[in-house]
């Protein structure tokens, strides 16, 4: 072990998290309707799959695009050669247009600010590399995204201090928390950088309100450090309240061209949008020339490939299949999260008010053997190694409060929706089946228990009047006597 890095060999990855644990087991085996039905139903993966069907039908379509030809000839040649880092132009503006429409086009966005990396992962990981140093610290709010403590904290040394929220204000960010969190950064000596969030929520599925936006603007105004923007679920805001950008909050305060508006960074991908995680393209969107230049250079060690740029630039600047696109994306994914989010209310299990991303916030609280983090476990395992569920427990996620659970429903088809949800329905009533049996058992219980008292009573008096009435063919029992022998010598005598 000594020939490897201390970064080889230390486990920060995250990867013991039960979030990945989840993965595994998945894994090790996997659902499938035909070959293997009693499987495991993956439900801890936010992937997009709902509209895939659309996707295929435009490549079909566009076969320039598919097979790396201009106007029918080919640029094999051009694509397979060595490119700049700053990404192909063309594919850039597609990308900011994107953005700008899946906002409203309440902003727009300058192709020039764009960094490009391979997801979102190495783009939150290379925001973390240009604005802090190791052992410096971001704030994160309460319930994130298990996989930062990977993508922000591993290979840069970055710590990451939580933001505790809680359901009594639906995990919304506070004024008070925040601060909380900035004083015990202070006091393990550590130097914040800056604030992380991702809006649209992952896991929770929400959108935050401008009141929580400029509340955090306001709070990296006073402190002077950098605020992180993910937005990777911006596109998949199905229903009220609308997606409000951090660079809309901007606009409105005239923060432009201050040194906060070069402070708000933003992340972007398409892996949830477009459902194309495969494609590994992500962006940093920033209004600081000094991170922008010092991203490009990073960006060498993930870059995307000219032939998915070239394809995804035809596709980006086809808006009339875009436009069809999101509105059919966002049809479905509502439709889903309705179906998940109903049939759980009929198990007995609610789920947190969403408007967004792939995956809901779910409260079993009240299937918890006592409010800590180790019944949340053993739940957890109970619906993973028997309900046959891959879900991601809130303790993954940092969540304070035990008994919350992130479960996704956009990666899979309808049929395998229900019988997840039937799967649920089925582990509650067993649940509650055994609870009742045991509170009859209880009830049971404290009736013969009375039961013996009374007849104990009962003896007692019989030996103090033997002395005094005609013989009684009773015999003193002590009091381990059991309950049956006790009524029948009782019944004797009488």
């Amino acid at each position: 072990m000594g020939l490897l890095s201390r970064r080889a060999t230390c486990n920060t990855h995250g990867q013991d998290s039960s979030y990945f644990q989840g993965w595994q087991e998945y894994k090790k085996n996997p659902y499938n309707e035909v070959n293997n039905p009693n499987g495991i139903i993956q439900m801890g993966l936010a992937e997009n799959q709902l509209c895939l069907d659309l996707l295929e039908p435009w490549l079909m379509k566009n076969p320039d695009a598919l097979g790396l030809k201009r106007d029918g000839i080919s640029i094999f040649k051009e694509l397979a050669l060595f490119q700049d880092y700053n990404g192909f132009p063309a594919f850039k503006r597609a990308l900011v247009d994107f953005m700008g429409e899946i906002r409203g086009n309440k902003v727009s966005f300058d192709p020039n600010h764009v960094v490009l990396t391979a997801g979102a992962t190495s783009a939150n990981e290379t925001l973390m590399f240009c604005l802090a140093d190791q052992g410096d610290a971001f704030l994160l709010p309460t319930p994130y995204y298990p996989g930062f403590d990977r993508d922000l904290r591993w290979r840069t040394g970055v710590e990451i201090v939580p933001i505790h929220c809680t359901s009594s204000n639906g995990f919304k960010v506070t004024l008070p928390a925040i601060e909380q969190a900035y004083r015990q950064a202070q006091k393990r000596k550590l130097r914040v950088k800056g604030v992380l969030i991702t809006n649209p929520s992952n896991p929770l599925g929400t959108t935050m309100a401008r009141d929580e936006l400029y509340l955090l603007i306001n709070f990296i105004e006073d402190k002077q450090i950098h605020l992180i923007s993910d937005e990777i679920y911006a596109g998949t805001v199905f229903t009220s309240p609308s997606f409000v950008s951090v660079m809309e909050v901007l606009k409105d305060r005239n923060l432009d061209q201050t040194q906060v508006w070069e402070r708000v960074h933003i992340v972007y991908s398409l892996s949830k949008d477009l459902g194309l995680p495969g494609f590994r393209v992500g962006a940093i969107y920033s209004n600081d020339p000094v991170v922008v230049s010092a991203a490009i250079k990073m960006s060498s060690f993930g870059l995307v490939s000219s032939q998915t740029q070239y394809l995804l630039s035809a596709m980006l600047f086809d808006k009339k299949f875009t436009k069809e696109y999101m509105s059919e994306n966002h049809k479905r994914l509502q439709k889903q999260q309705k179906d998940l989010v109903s049939g759980l209310e009929k198990a007995g299990i609610r789920c947190l008010d969403s408007n967004a991303g792939l995956f809901c916030w779910v409260d079993m609280r009240h299937l918890l053997k006592s409010n800590t983090f180790e019944a949340e476990m053993e739940l957890w395992q109970k619906i993973v190694y028997h309900v046959k569920i891959n879900i991601s427990p809130g303790s993954s996620c940092h969540c304070i409060e035990p008994g919350w659970f992130r479960v996704c429903f956009a990666n899979m088809l309808e049929s395998t929706l229900k019988l997840a949800i039937q799967r649920l329905k089925s582990f509650v009533s067993s649940i509650a089946m055994k609870s009742q049996s045991h509170q009859e058992l209880k009830s049971l219980r404290r009736k013969a228990r009375n039961n013996w008292v009374s007849r104990l009573s009962l003896q007692s008096f019989y030996d103090r009047e033997q002395d005094t009435t005609t013989e009684v063919s009773f015999s003193y029992r002590p009091h381990f006597m059991s309950l049956s022998n006790i009524a029948a010598t009782l019944d004797a005598a009488a």
